[in-house]
């Protein structure tokens, strides 16, 4: 099954590298957390560095919201794990804060849709809810020279986590701490008269 907004997340096992160790991750190991899956192309790349490390320099934000982040590639945890050797002057990903999955088989990424002909993935983001199903709650996927907005990742959890606590509906550019709306006419009517 691909991956799709209402419907659980494509499960997976794989080889990563965490905090500096190769480790097995399984999407099931975050049961009881929101999940941030994020793909991008390659290791040693150009638009990959900025985003893997702004993710990272995020994680007390993504922590905050009971999130957390993995970022996966078709690359081998042995090309991730030389990437965090480079000083991120250099170009590398040094000091990163979350797991870089190996999708080396590429099922992963085929299994979220995100995978090209041509053997990489598109920078695919997917946030995954805390339910028991781990429901998909959103999914982004950008053309490979389009980076991704970290903080519209976590404006998207914020709305998560408000319309879950509170059943409403967060109209278009809602952050939080804005009103958000009743699913209902009379909630739109309210909402648009203010």
């Amino acid at each position: 099954m691909a991956a799709f907004v209402t419907q659980p997340a494509p499960q997976f096992k794989a080889d990563a590298l965490v905090e500096g160790q190769f480790k097995e991750v399984s999407l099931s190991d975050y049961k009881g957390k929101k999940v941030v899956v994020f793909f991008y192309p390659l290791d040693f790349t150009f638009v990959c560095p900025t985003e893997i490390l702004a993710f990272s320099d995020a994680k007390a934000e993504f922590d905050a919201r009971n999130t957390a982040v993995l970022g996966v590639s078709v690359d081998s945890k042995f090309s991730h794990w030389a990437w965090t050797q480079m000083e991120r002057k250099e170009g590398g990903i040094k000091g990163i804060t979350y797991p870089l999955i190996s999708d080396l088989n590429k099922t992963i990424a085929q299994d979220y849709g995100v995978l090209l002909s041509a053997g990489v993935a598109l920078r695919g983001l997917f946030i995954i809810d805390a339910d028991d199903k781990q429901t998909i709650r959103h999914i982004t996927i950008n053309d490979l020279p389009l980076g991704r907005n970290v903080e519209e990742a976590l404006r998207l959890i914020d709305a998560i986590d408000f319309s879950n606590e509170h059943g409403e509906v967060c109209p278009a550019n809602w952050k939080k701490g804005d009103k958000a709306m009743t699913p209902t006419f009379d909630g739109l009517k309210a909402f648009s008269s203010k």
